[in-house]
């Protein structure tokens, strides 16, 4: 319940989806390369290798265009309690879930092959 407080308290102080997109700095690239392949492997194990859903919801930006840009970084870092999703907050820095955010809502890059 906390954590469902705290992000109604962050999108309220005017946390947007549009300036999550615009001010997430872009890791290196070598940071970059396994972010993707970790959202691609790791959260496509429940959200689809495509990100169109499967145990999870799909991440593709018309399903998440309406998602406050806090709630989706704060559901990467903490998970969701009492569901499959788990936290990402060991494995990745605030600024690293934002940019996430950023690439889902333009349409998550492929893996470099």
């Amino acid at each position: 319940m906390k954590i469902h407080l705290l992000i109604l308290w962050l999108t309220s102080l005017g946390f947007s989806t549009a300036a999550i997109a615009q001010d997430s700095p872009t890791p290196a690239p070598k940071r970059s390369r396994e972010l993707i392949r970790m959202v691609r492997q790791d959260c496509g194990s429940c959200h689809g290798l495509t990100l169109r859903g499967g145990l999870g919801p799909a991440l593709l930006p018309d399903t998440l265009r309406d998602k406050p840009a806090a709630s989706l970084k704060y559901t990467i870092l903490l998970g969701r309690p009492g569901t499959a999703m788990p936290p990402w907050q060991p494995f990745m820095s605030e600024a690293e879930a934002d940019w996430i955010v950023a690439q889902l809502l333009r349409g998550f890059p492929e893996e470099a092959k």
